[in-house]
């Protein structure tokens, strides 16, 4: 999921509500924000300025080498809401395959629960300027994902509708750990490790630029009905694998013909390679 509105003021958004036969496309992944209303609190010595960019302004960054050559994750979660380790591993592996950065460091920060039934966007930044600590610095760039404990406001049970995750900064995402949990709770297939996995290797496709933000398409791959997201059958940048009925469906599918996880197909590997990325 991404976020929408003004590609220099203001963060993109997408959103898309799943019905039982057909995905209906409305929007991106996510709410309108600003950060003018909710600043990161500087922290002594360091310009945050670079981490309060668009999705996709440091997709070259992220990818190559020139300017940073190290990267610090963030991983921030309530206790008990943590990502899989095995979820987190897939998603190295993801970064190390695509990426020139070979110094990649995993930090775990445990927050204050929200205490929120359900989390808009707006409330989701306000929550990383209280507990974000990982900013560029010198040559390390850094990333904070944020594993929620209350779902999407923008979901909508009764029309299926269910948000796994979504970029809302050049450096910034959320994972809606709790959904992913309560979608995966009965399921004999599909664990939420590999949801996690699958919904982290997605959104960070959207920080390496995908599809057209941030990095051109080298040939035209871009779904006509799913802004920013690929038309090629099987890529992780599909739309219905940023959501909860359709990911389940995909994953099980997969699981069942013991078949791997959903990866760039090759046009997506060749825009990111055009834009820094092995």
């Amino acid at each position: 999921m991404i976020p929408r509105g003004s590609k220099k003021n203001e963060m993109k958004k997408y959103t898309l509500l799943f019905y039982i036969v057909v995905i209906v496309i409305l929007a991106g992944c996510s709410s309108d924000s600003t950060d003018e209303g909710n600043p990161i609190p500087p922290t002594p010595n360091v310009d945050i300025s670079g981490n309060l960019l668009n999705v996709g302004d440091s997709a070259n960054d992220i990818l190559s080498n020139d300017n940073f050559d190290r990267i610090v994750v963030e991983l921030a979660f309530a206790t008990g809401l943590g990502p899989d380790q095995e979820a987190v591993d897939k998603f190295l592996d993801f970064l190390r395959r695509h990426t020139f950065k070979e110094n990649i460091e995993i930090r775990t920060i445990t927050v204050e629960p929200s205490g929120e039934p359900e989390l808009t966007l707006d409330q989701i930044v306000e929550l990383e300027t209280q507990n974000r600590t990982v900013f560029n610095d010198g040559r390390t760039l850094g990333i904070y994902i944020y594993f929620a404990d209350g779902p999407s406001a923008n979901d909508n049970e009764d029309e299926g509708s269910v948000t796994l995750g979504a970029v809302y900064r050049n450096t910034s995402m959320v994972i809606y750990e709790s959904t992913i949990r309560r979608l995966t709770r009965n399921s004999n297939v599909v664990t939420p490790a590999l949801v996690e996995a699958a919904t982290l290797t997605h959104e960070f496709g959207h920080l390496f630029g995908l599809v057209n933000l941030g990095t051109p398409a080298i040939n035209d791959h871009e779904d006509p009905d799913a802004e920013n997201h690929c038309n090629v059958p099987g890529c992780l940048m599909r739309a219905e694998l940023a959501f909860g009925p359709a990911m389940m469906d995909t994953l099980e599918e997969l699981m069942v013909n013991g078949l791997a996880l959903p990866q760039l197909d090759p046009e997506c590997v060749l825009d990111i390679q055009a834009n820094g990325a092995r």
